[in-house]
Order: structure tokens, then C-alpha cells, then sequence
């Protein structure tokens, strides 16, 4: 396709392309080398988060120019751009993790302000870590251009005494020598060998679930989120996405014609199913804000009730992201839970055909050990679960992927940040059987709403993971296994029962049913509210307080400004 095969009377860069009035504007872009032909083609913004902050991005400026090629093929005028990542590996354990989930809120304003200042007709997205991945898929909801997106590939496998190791193992493993169970030589070892080329986290942690969630909910290419970042055919699905983008631009399908309640609810299903990061119920409510939909913590927790676990992957079971590549890739996932019943076949996708479509030609490979059948899941019920009770009236969630046991109940150890509790932690001052209450950490308690895979970790490493549970306002990374909820609502900051919580009252859990209570009587819990007064907080300037000002609840997925619902002209009607 040419420039001829696009009209750009309607396209958004008609205002810095055509006519008289937009030649100072050309001359910027013959100065760039660009031909006239090629200034009258669609404008394409091709994003990535490309920095050297880890090995999570350091594969996406290759990936780019592969997009590039694939929209310069298509008939399209790509504009590569970068915008931000704060990698949460680098970030976690310290104040750092407090930049996180701002950076998601950043990545998509970003995103949307480069797009809207220049005009650009349609984006190709690339990302890495945790965040970018949400972010991107976010400014895309928001702009609705037609969009492309892809994940830049897990890493591969660290080997360690003949066996996978993964960056969970290395956070594991600070716990293990602080309880004297692994030497200082095993864990040098370990931290040299856990994380051997560029990608993202290999387990099912938060980028493998958001990029499983980018192919069920249809804003990537089949197959696309599969091979690790080093491998050559990611180059492919670069191009392959540039020319798929030029194909909507050219038929006009943008993403909130893709992105449905029912693609929505696959999404949610494929998170379940594969056991994937809770953070995943902060992602889609916020994805689905920036449309103007309803689809909160609450309706991606029906979800997960109603989906069979079915994929055996780290942190609660055996495999990483290279086994799921190996033997099919997610379309082997998407393909047992259709034929289960438990897709939305008929939901369109960018390759220009629907969910179904994009499947038929996909056989379940059943001579593997990695992906269940349906008719005989690891469990019942996902791997994820949505809790409400009195410690929690708006809600909170868990992973159960790989538990055995799916209730507890015990005393409380209340901490006021994660600092303290992994001190705590780290010199054993706890017991067998409490329940760890981390709180302040919420989106604006945080602010930020910080992971806490630090402490988790370590007490799996202490080998007391399972006899211990922990409660947050905050968040858990991907990697992060056993008892541990998060996002509970509303947080303390604002005067949420998590706040009220007194070391040694009773917490009674039960994944299986959905609950989380505080055994407190309610006067007693009123008496405690009137004494009650919010800690001081130190950040009160720059982007973290800009953040506490602005955000808004877990269970809406913890968003900044008004949404889809409050929009007048979209973007891409300019």
C-alpha cells in the first residue's frame, strides 16, 4: 500500500501534513529525510520502553525497527518514540517500588501526549516490564487509534545445580540466608546464573500475564507474546504487526471495536486460568476506565471464579514462559479454554478475524505436561480469587495457584510500612500462625501502592510460607506465592478497617468461599475509628503527592482522571 490507498481527510495527521498552511510543519520532516510521499502516508507512532534500567527492556529498540519495517511495508510512515519504564525487579524492596504503579499512569500520558502533539494516525506498542505493558494497552483504549500492540518476550531460564531458576528463586534465597540456609557463596552463585539473557520475568508473573491478557483480549497477533525476548522470530511478529496495523487503519477497526466486555471477560479468564499475577485485577479495571466501561475488581473476581485453573506455572507451579512457548505458545492456552467453553469465540481481533477464527486451525497439543485440558484442570476454580468481608469491604484479592490449603485464620502483627515488616521478617520476630498486616502502602497511603515480594519471598525462603499469611493495602509482585492479599479496599490512608487492625486480633480468611473478616466487634471498631488519625506522610511534593492527589481506589484499578466516560471528542476524531 501507498499513500494513495490511505484518504487522510479524516486521519489526525492531516493537520500537520496537508495543505498551504502545514509547509513549516513538512519542513520538519523533509529535514528528517522523509520524502514527499512518504509526509502523505498515515503518520505511525511505533512505542517502545526501550531503556537500559534492566534486561526487561533491553530488547525493545531491536524489536522497533522490526515494526517499523512491517508499517513502512504496509503503506504507513512510522515516528519511532520511547517512553518510560521503572522496572520492578531494580524497584522492589526499597522506596523505589513507591514509583511503580505511577509509572503505568505515566507510560499511558506520555504515550497519549506524544501522540496528540504530533498528530500520529495509528501505534504499534512494545513493552517489557510489568507496568508498560497495562500502560500501553491503556493509551491505546484511550486514544482509539488503531493499535497494534506486543509484548517484547520472556527471558530465558537461569540454571542453577541442574535445575530453572527464575529471579523468584534469587528473592527466595535472601531468605534462605538470613534463616542460615543457603551460604553466602550458594546465593553469589544463584544471583550470577538466575537471569541469563534480555526478557521479562520468565514465570507467570505480571508481564507473562499481561501479555497472555494482550492475545485474549485481542490488541496483539496470535502467538505473538510466546518467544523469548533473544529469539529471531520476535523480529517477525514485529513486521507482522506493522503491516496488521496498517490493515485496521486501512478498514478503520480501532480498539475499542476489539476491546468488548466480553473480550474483557477473556482476558480475566486467561489470568485464571494460568494462575497469573493479581495485579491483573488492577490492569483491566483501569484499561477498561479509559473506555468509559464498568469492570471492576468485582467483576474480574466473577471471572476467576467461574475459570479452571489449567496452566502449571511458576511461582505456584513447575513451568516458565519458554515451556508455554515450546510446545504452542498461549494460543494453546486460548485454545482449551475455548473448546472448554469458557471463551468468547465471536470477539474481533487485530489480525482482522475473530478469536474463534484465529483458533480453528490450532490443535491442543495433549503430549505435554504444561497445559491442562479443561476436563481435568489442576483445580476446579482459577488460580486467582476475589475476597470481600468486613476487613475488606471493597474487596482485595488472592493467588491460590499451587495452595493446597484455602483458609486460615490467626492473630494479626500489624505493621505501618513494608520496611518495618521485612526487618521484622528478616530477624524472625514473628510466630508460626500469625497473620502479617502491611498497611499505608495503598495507592495513596504509599503513596503508590509498592509490591511487597521482598517479605513474601522471604519467609517462603525462612520455609514458614506456609504457615503464615499476609494482608496488604498494597500489592504483590507476580512472583509472589502462598497467603498473600492484596488491594484490600478501602485502604488505611482513608480510614479503612486495615487501619484499625490491632496486633493480635483474630483475621479469618477463606479463598474458598471468598471471605475476609476481622473478628472485632463493630463498637469496638468504632471506638478505634474515633481515635484513629493518619500517619504523617513525607512525600508531599513532586509526582508521588501529584499521584496521592489524584488516585483513586484498588478496585477500579487505582486510576487517575475521569475516563471514557467523561470524554467528549476522542482523539482519534480530531
Amino acid at each position: 500500500m501507498g499513500a494513495s490507498s490511505f484518504d487522510k481527510s479524516k486521519l489526525p495527521s492531516r493537520h500537520v501534513t496537508e495543505g498551504p498552511a502545514r509547509a513549516p510543519h513538512r519542513s520538519y520532516y523533509y529535514a528528517m529525510g522523509l520524502t514527499e510521499e512518504q509526509i502523505h502516508r498515515p503518520f505511525v507512532g511505533v512505542v517502545s520502553c526501550w531503556n537500559e534500567a534492566a534486561p526487561c527492556n533491553i530488547a525493545l529498540m531491536r524489536q522497533a525497527q522490526s515494526a517499523k519495517a512491517g508499517v513502512d511495508e504496509g503503506g504507513g510512515t512510522p515516528r519511532e518514540f520511547c517512553t518510560i519504564t521503572v522496572t520492578d525487579g531494580i524497584a522492589m524492596g526499597h522506596q523505589g517500588m513507591k514509583s511503580s504503579l505511577v509509572s503505568r499512569e505515566v507510560i499511558a500520558d506520555s504515550i497519549e501526549l506524544t501522540m496528540r502533539g504530533h498528530s500520529y494516525d495509528a501505534m504499534v506498542g512494545i513493552a517489557g516490564c510489568d507496568k508498560s505493558l497495562p500502560g500501553i494497552m491503556m493509551s491505546m483504549l484511550r486514544l482509539n487509534v488503531p493499535s497494534v500492540f506486543m509484548y517484547g518476550g520472556s527471558i530465558l531460564p537461569g540454571t542453577y545445580k541442574g535445575r530453572d531458576v527464575t529471579v523468584q528463586d534469587v528473592f527466595e534465597g535472601v531468605g534462605m540466608h538470613s534463616a542460615g540456609r543457603m551460604t553466602d557463596e550458594d546465593l553469589h552463585d544463584l544471583e550470577c546464573v538466575a537471569c541469563p539473557s534480555a526478557g521479562s520475568c520468565g514465570g507467570q508473573f505480571t508481564a507473562n500475564t499481561m501479555a497472555c491478557v494482550s492475545e485474549a483480549i485481542g490488541l496483539a497477533l496470535p502467538g505473538s507474546a510466546g518467544a523469548p525476548a533473544p529469539y529471531e522470530s520476535r523480529d517477525h511478529y514485529g513486521v507482522e504487526s506493522g503491516k496488521a496495523l496498517m490493515r485496521l487503519v486501512a478498514d478503520n477497526i480501532r480498539p475499542r471495536d476489539i476491546c468488548t466486555r466480553e473480550a474483557f471477560e477473556n482476558a480475566a479468564t486467561i489470568v485464571a486460568a494460568t494462575g497469573g499475577s493479581t495485579n491483573a485485577a488492577l490492569h483491566l479495571p483501569a484499561m477498561a476506565h479509559e473506555m468509559g466501561m464498568e469492570f471492576d475488581l468485582f467483576d474480574v473476581a466473577e471471572v476467576f471464579r467461574r475459570t479452571p485453573y489449567i496452566a502449571d506455572l511458576k511461582p505456584g507451579g513447575k513451568y516458565i514462559a519458554k515451556d508455554v512457548y515450546d510446545i504452542g505458545g498461549v494460543p494453546q492456552i486460548l485454545k482449551a479454554l475455548l473448546e472448554g467453553g469458557f471463551l468468547h469465540g465471536d470477539c474481533m481481533t487485530v489480525s482482522g478475524k475473530t478469536m474463534g477464527d484465529n483458533l480453528e486451525a490450532v490443535k491442543f497439543n495433549a503430549e505435554q505436561k504444561v497445559v491442562y485440558p479443561v476436563s481435568s484442570p489442576i483445580t476446579q476454580t482459577g488460580g486467582v480469587v476475589g475476597l470481600r468481608g468486613s476487613l475488606a469491604p471493597e474487596g482485595a484479592i488472592v493467588k491460590v495457584a499451587g495452595m493446597k490449603k484455602l483458609q486460615f485464620r490467626g492473630p494479626a502483627r500489624c505493621f505501618d510500612c513494608e520496611e518495618d515488616a521485612f526487618r521484622a521478617v528478616e530477624s524472625r520476630q514473628y510466630k508460626e500462625g500469625e497473620v502479617i498486616v502491611i498497611r499505608y502502602e495503598g495507592p495513596k497511603g504509599g503513596p503508590g501502592m509498592r509490591e511487597m515480594l521482598s517479605t513474601t519471598a522471604a519467609l517462603y525462603g525462612q520455609g514458614v510460607g506456609d504457615q503464615m499469611a499476609l494482608i496488604t493495602d498494597g500489592r504483590f509482585s507476580g512472583a509472589t506465592r502462598g497467603f498473600c492479599i492484596g488491594h484490600v479496599g478501602p485502604e488505611a490512608a482513608v480510614g479503612g478497617p486495615i487501619g484499625l487492625v490491632k496486633d493480635g486480633d483474630i483475621i479469618n480468611i477463606d479463598a474458598e468461599t471468598g471471605t475476609l473478616d476481622l473478628e472485632v466487634d463493630a463498637r469496638e471498631l468504632e471506638r478505634r475509628r474515633q481515635d484513629w488519625s493518619l500517619p504523617e506522610n513525607p512525600y508531599q511534593s513532586g509526582a508521588l503527592r501529584k499521584y496521592a492527589e489524584q488516585v483513586g481506589p484498588a478496585r477500579y484499578g487505582a486510576v487517575t482522571h475521569a475516563g471514557g466516560k467523561a470524554e467528549v471528542i476522542c482523539y482519534a476524531d480530531i
